[in-house]
């Protein structure tokens, strides 16, 4: 494939600060930030000086120049935000930093998000805001106004249209609790969650229950790029891009909920030119991270990613194909946004490469292969899929 990334670009350092609820962050939103890349930069090996480019998404409010003034580089060669989507923007993100080092535009560049939501306001709720404009206008003067209503609609639609079962959405919370039980950094780490307890949970709004929604949390995370030819410079065993792609289909952004296809999480052309890419397809995948802002969508995720169809859906999304080390398909192996944190999804990219480096705290024994889903059900989405040595 002409263009094409893979192999090029290696994740070589990852670093993260402490995961804190909603609002409980003792320091501002910019010395996470900073915290993040130097947490990273440590896990390589390397002096914070070497980066060269910075690389976020979702309006990140931290500015790279500030940041490259407080780390002291000697030069910033590249800065780059992924526009929209909200967590769509993980994957794309970190496809534009491989962009930019492949290209010659940086030889060090870092992907960060740093998310305080208890000092500028919280993604859960409705706009507060004196008026709205846009397709916002379509909807906010009848109540609906929150992510989870926008998307629940859209989940609804799926299990209608589609015959999916909403016993598909318990089990990908189940997994992701689950595996948040043996990792210390999860927020709901020491709170298991039973079947029993997903059920008698409170309704959100249909058909999502409390566990079918992300933590809203504050903190940081962060992911050092380098060229695949100086990979093996660093502490850790790289992990290796092999395909990444972003974008939408025709009309999905359409206003008022007027998409041509309604009840997708906005895959079906994105996927397809990642495995391109990658020279790969859903059968080479050995574990994967979904973005959850609602299990819902993961589970779109997974159809549209080829793992299943809509009509073995059933039976293939169930807890005990979800879960590591011995699932069909192990996803969100560190506890995801349900259970770890929510990081705007870049948690996901960070626990893939504890995967390959085999120091996850669910391990999936020989997985090579790892794919991440950033946002289904937002525009654009973006997705990537990373491989160890071996994959090569």
């Amino acid at each position: 494939m002409t263009g094409s990334l893979r192999g090029a670009v290696a994740i070589v350092g990852i670093g993260e600060t402490h995961y804190y609820r909603h609002g409980q962050s003792p320091d501002a939103e910019f010395k996470l930030a900073l915290q993040s890349v130097l947490n990273a930069c440590e896990d390589a090996g390397m002096d914070p000086r070497e980066v060269d480019g910075f690389a976020s998404f979702s309006d990140d409010r931290n500015d790279p120049p500030r940041l490259a003034a407080a780390l002291g580089l000697p030069e910033l060669r590249f800065s780059n935000m992924q526009w929209g989507g909200g967590g769509g923007g993980g994957s794309g993100a970190v496809g534009n930093a491989a962009a930019a080092i492949a290209t010659g535009y940086a030889d060090c560049v870092v992907v960060f998000r740093s998310l305080a939501q208890g000092q500028f306001g919280r993604f859960g709720q409705g706009p507060r805001v004196p008026r709205v404009r846009g397709r916002n206008a379509f909807t906010v003067p009848y109540g609906l106004m929150s992510p989870a209503q926008a998307f629940a609609m859209r989940v609804q639609r799926l299990f209608h249209d589609r015959g999916v079962s909403p016993d598909t959405q318990k089990a990908v919370s189940l997994a992701a609790y689950h595996h948040a039980q043996q990792n210390s950094r999860a927020v709901m780490h020491g709170r298991p969650l039973s079947g029993e307890d997903y059920d008698n949970s409170r309704w959100i709004v249909e058909p999502f229950r409390l566990f079918d929604c992300c933590l809203e949390n504050d903190g940081a995370a962060a992911l050092v790029l380098v060229p695949a030819e100086r990979a093996k410079d660093f502490r850790h065993a790289p992990a290796y891009i092999l395909g990444v792609a972003t974008g939408v289909p025709e009309r999905a952004a359409a206003s008022a909920h007027n998409a041509p296809d309604y009840a997708t999480s906005n895959f079906k052309t994105v996927a397809p030119r990642m495995y391109e890419m990658a020279r790969m397809s859903a059968a080479d995948v050995d574990v994967a991270q979904v973005y959850e802002n609602f299990t819902g969508g993961v589970v779109m995720s997974i159809i549209e990613h080829g793992f299943c169809t809509y009509e073995e859906a059933n039976d293939f999304i169930r807890y005990e194909n979800l879960v590591a080390p011995d699932g069909r398909l192990p996803i969100n192996t560190s506890g995801g946004n349900l259970a770890e944190c929510y990081m705007h999804g870049l948690e996901l990219q960070i626990e893939s490469v504890r995967q390959i480096r085999g120091q996850s705290p669910n391990p999936v024994p020989g997985a090579d292969v790892h794919l991440i889903a950033s946002g289904p059900m937002v525009e654009p989405v973006s997705g990537m899929l990373l491989g160890s040595e071996a994959t090569l």
